[in-house]
């Protein structure tokens, strides 16, 4: 590996852990922002989960005047519902539609994932400069140098 390609490999890799840290970084925000949003006008509901995985719950609920609503984006925090079961949600009373949350959960549940992400792709990322220099490095020991050249 030349000097010049492990340089543009490294700053690719230090341009890569950037972008990954600010996307956790945003994600929090959002999280924040979110749970903003809902306690500034925010109403309580019983809502029955109608899918729920890993990743992704959605859950229908009615509002004081009858409405029925199951927002389109799902239940923010959405870890450990089950389909059929019924729980108590909290959401923007002027945006029934839009974000809405299990009563108990905010962004806090948000920290450990986001700075899970920014750990995990630094150490990852630290260990492939380790071995882009150390391989740049044997690669460099083994070429002779060219004669007439000082050293």
């Amino acid at each position: 590996m030349t000097a010049t390609a492990q340089r543009i490999t490294q700053i690719t890799l230090l341009v890569l852990g950037v972008l990954l840290s600010l996307m956790a970084v945003f994600l929090f925000l959002g999280c924040v922002k979110g749970d903003r949003q809902i306690d500034k006008n925010k109403a309580t509901a019983v809502a029955e989960v109608s899918s729920a995985d890993r990743l992704r719950a959605s859950a229908g609920f009615f509002t004081p005047d009858g409405k029925f609503h199951n927002p389109q984006v799902g239940l923010l925090y959405p870890t450990r519902l089950s389909v059929g079961q019924r729980i108590a949600v909290d959401y923007d009373a002027a945006n029934p539609d839009g974000l809405v949350r299990p009563t108990g959960r905010n962004w806090t549940l948000a920290i450990v994932p986001c700075l899970s992400v920014i750990v995990g792709s630094w150490l990852i990322i630290g260990l492939a400069m380790v071995a882009v220099a150390e391989t740049g490095k044997r690669r460099r020991e083994q070429t002779p140098e060219p004669a007439g050249q000082p050293a």
